[in-house]
C-alpha cells in the first residue's frame, strides 16, 4: 500500500556531484525530511555518452542501483546495462525505468517528484501515471530555455507538463514560457525562488589562490558554459583601466573548451585572469570574501545559487535582467541590472562599482538583507508544503480544490 508521507525525488545530479540541480535537490530534500516526509532520491541521467564509452572499451556490465544514506536521507544512483557497443538510447532509458519502478515497488511512494524535466520528467511522470501515485515536476531553467528549441524532445516536455499534478518553476519568466507552450498548465502550476540557509564566511578556510589576487577582484561562481555569458564579461573586461583580477571559481565545461580557450586568448586578458578549475561548494564559498564585485552576466539562469550566495557574502552584483537575477536584484537598490549580451552595460556596470567603493558596500548590505528576509529556507519550505499537502490531496479525492489551493499557496 502507498505511503502518502513517502516520497521519492528524481534528479540529474545530488552531492557529492557538483552542480546548482544537485544543491536544490539536496536542499530540498531536507526542508521534505525536515516536514516529516521518509525521503528517497533517485539519481540517473538521460544522456548516456559515459556507458557509451565504456561499451566502445569493451566493459559491459548489468543494470544495478547503489543505495546509501545521507542524513537520513535514502539516495539511490541508478545505472543502466552496458551490453553491446550499439546500444540505443531507449534501451539504457528501459533499464532506467525497470530500476525505479522496483525502487516504487519496494518503498511505495506516495509522491514522486522530478527535477529538471527533460532528463527526469518524463520517466517520473510516467511511473507516477502508471502507479496512480501523485507527480510534481519542477522546472529549474535549462530544461525549458535550451531543450525546448529541440524538436525531438517537444512533445515529451508537453506530455510532462500535461501530466503533472503540479508543476513548479524557479522564475515568473520560466512559469510565463511554460503556460505559453502548454497553457492548461495555468491552474497546476506555481513559482517561488531558490532559498539560502545563512554561511558562516568567517570560519572558512583561506582559498589556495588569493595571493593571485590584485587590484579590484571582479568574480563569478558556476559551471562556466553557454548560457553564463562570459565572452560579454570578457569584452567588457579589456576596457578596465584600474587593476583588477578576473576571478572564475569554477570550471569551463569540456564540450565548449576549445571555445573558452579562443575567448581567453582573444581577450588579452590571460595575466589578469585567474581560474580555479573545478572545486566543491564549501571551496567556492571560501572565495567570495575575497571578491569586490559579483558578475553574473547570464543570458538565462534559473535561480542560480551561486546569486544568492554572493549576497549572503555582501558583495556588490551586476547581473543581467533575467529570470530570477531580474526579480531578486532591484536595479541601484541592492545590485546593478544590465540587459544580456551587452558588453556596453557591463562596462559601464562595473566601472561605476569600482570607481564607487561605498556605494559597493552599500549594495552588499542590502543584498545580505534581502536574502535573510525573503529567500529564507522557512519559505521555501512552506511553499513546498503546500505544494504537497495539495498533490497528496488530490490524489486521496480530498475536497480541496484548484481554486482553494491557488488561495493558500498565494497566502
Amino acid at each position: 500500500m502507498k505511503n502518502p508521507k513517502t516520497i521519492c525525488i528524481t534528479t540529474q545530479e545530488f552531492p557529492p556531484d557538483v552542480g546548482g540541480v544537485g544543491v536544490s535537490a539536496k536542499r530540498i530534500a531536507l526542508l521534505l525530511k525536515n516536514l516529516g516526509y521518509e525521503v528517497h532520491v533517485a539519481v540517473f541521467r538521460s544522456v548516456f555518452s559515459k556507458e557509451e564509452q565504456l561499451a566502445q572499451r569493451g566493459e559491459f556490465r548489468r543494470s544495478q542501483t547503489e543505495t546509501s544514506e545521507q542524513d537520513e536521507i535514502m539516495v539511490h544512483r541508478l545505472c543502466p546495462a552496458i551490453r553491446s557497443t550499439v546500444a540505443r538510447k531507449q534501451e539504457y532509458l528501459m533499464d532506467i525505468y525497470g530500476q525505479l519502478t522496483t525502487l516504487h515497488k519496494k518503498y511505495q511512494f506516495g509522491v514522486v517528484h522530478a527535477f529538471f524535466i527533460n532528463e527526469t520528467g518524463f520517466l517520473t511522470t510516467m511511473l507516477a501515471k502508471e502507479n496512480n501515485i501523485a507527480v510534481i515536476n519542477s522546472v529549474r531553467g535549462a530544461d525549458l530555455h535550451k531543450h525546448i528549441f529541440d524538436c525531438r524532445q517537444q512533445k515529451q516536455i508537453a506530455w510532462t507538463l500535461e501530466n503533472s499534478d503540479w508543476t513548479t518553476f524557479v522564475s515568473q519568466n520560466l512559469m510565463r514560457r511554460a503556460r505559453l507552450f502548454t497553457p492548461n498548465i495555468i491552474n497546476k502550476s506555481s513559482a517561488f525562488l531558490n532559498s539560502i540557509a545563512p554561511v558562516d564566511f568567517a570560519n572558512l578556510p583561506t582559498p589556495p589562490l588569493v595571493t593571485k589576487l590584485k587590484g579590484t577582484v571582479i568574480g563569478s561562481v558556476g559551471n562556466f558554459r553557454d548560457k553564463k555569458g562570459i565572452e560579454y564579461l570578457l569584452d567588457a573586461c579589456q576596457k578596465i583601466e584600474a587593476e583588477f583580477t578576473l576571478l572564475f571559481v569554477g570550471s569551463f565545461v569540456a564540450k565548449e573548451g576549445e571555445y573558452w580557450v579562443q575567448e581567453l586568448a582573444k581577450s588579452g586578458l590571460e595575466d589578469k585572469i585567474v581560474i580555479t578549475g573545478k572545486i566543491s561548494r564549501e571551496e567556492a564559498l571560501a572565495y567570495l570574501p575575497y571578491m569586490d564585485i559579483f558578475a553574473i552576466p547570464s543570458l538565462n539562469d534559473g535561480c542560480p545559487n551561486a546569486l544568492l550566495e554572493a549576497m549572503l557574502a555582501e558583495k556588490a552584483v551586476v547581473g543581467t535582467n533575467v529570470d530570477a537575477i531580474g526579480e531578486i536584484i532591484e536595479d541601484g537598490v541592492n545590485g546593478l541590472l544590465v540587459n544580456p549580451y551587452s558588453s556596453e552595460e557591463l562596462i559601464l556596470a562595473i566601472s561605476k562599482l569600482i570607481a564607487r567603493p561605498l556605494l559597493r558596500q552599500a549594495f552588499g548590505k542590502l543584498a545580505h538583507k534581502t536574502v535573510l528576509q525573503n529567500l529564507s529556507p522557512a519559505i521555501e519550505q512552506a511553499n513546498w508544503s503546500k505544494v504537497y499537502e495539495y498533490v497528496l490531496s488530490i490524489n486521496h479525492d480530498s475536497q480541496l480544490s484548484i481554486d482553494d489551493y491557488q488561495l493558500a499557496i498565494s497566502n
